[in-house]
């Protein structure tokens, strides 16, 4: 099997691809991320998803690279990071009682034939209606201030939430699993007979 490399410096995505079983190592792409003008939110994650594996690319001709990115919407606005606690607030404050929607890209790239494929994944995460003081302990417990959204769903972020909609949990935190099973499965992986 050709060398896996997961191109993301997240601790949360590799928790989710070590779920696969498959040896694999790590490698940070240092990519600019930022948004090209007019560029949709789909267009963007696509694109910032399959440039990322191109970069890990350039150190590793022969290998399979997953490149992940994630953006989160309200409003056909692109939550970013906060930074902050007070961004942090007006992001959550914003999404109470609403739907924010969030987009994954995934690509991998068989950097030995060239061959790229790639895909976003969609998934809806619907907020409860939140106090002040719901958000302040939220905010103090957890301090996502480096999250897109303002929240962490793999912990106390849960709490914020009245319903989850989309085809795979993992997508919410960043690796869309059961896609990426599926585009391994193209390149003649199967996770099910591994060793």
């Amino acid at each position: 099997m050709q060398q896996l490399i997961l191109g993301s410096s997240s601790p949360f995505r590799h928790e989710l691809l070590s779920k696969l079983g498959l040896p694999f190592i790590t490698a940070s792409p240092d990519i600019d991320e930022s948004p090209l003008g007019n560029e949709q939110a789909e267009q963007l994650v696509q694109r910032l998803s399959e440039q990322k594996a191109l970069k890990i690319a350039e150190s590793y001709p022969n290998a399979l690279i997953i490149g992940s990115d994630q953006v989160a919407i309200l409003d056909d606005e692109i939550l970013g990071k906060p930074g902050n606690h007070a961004n942090a607030v007006k992001q959550l404050t914003a999404a109470s009682g609403r739907t924010v929607r969030f987009l994954t890209g995934l690509a991998l790239l068989n950097s030995k034939t060239g061959k790229l494929q790639s895909l976003i994944e969609p998934f809806e995460v619907s907020f409860k209606t939140l106090s002040a003081t719901q958000i302040e302990h939220y905010l103090n417990t957890e301090q996502p201030y480096q999250c897109a959204g303002s929240f962490k769903s793999e912990g106390f972020g849960i709490s914020l939430f009245s319903k989850l909609h989309g085809d795979d949990p993992n997508t919410l935190i960043g690796l869309p699993l059961i896609k990426l099973i599926s585009l391994l499965n193209n390149e003649g992986i199967d996770v099910l007979k591994v060793n």
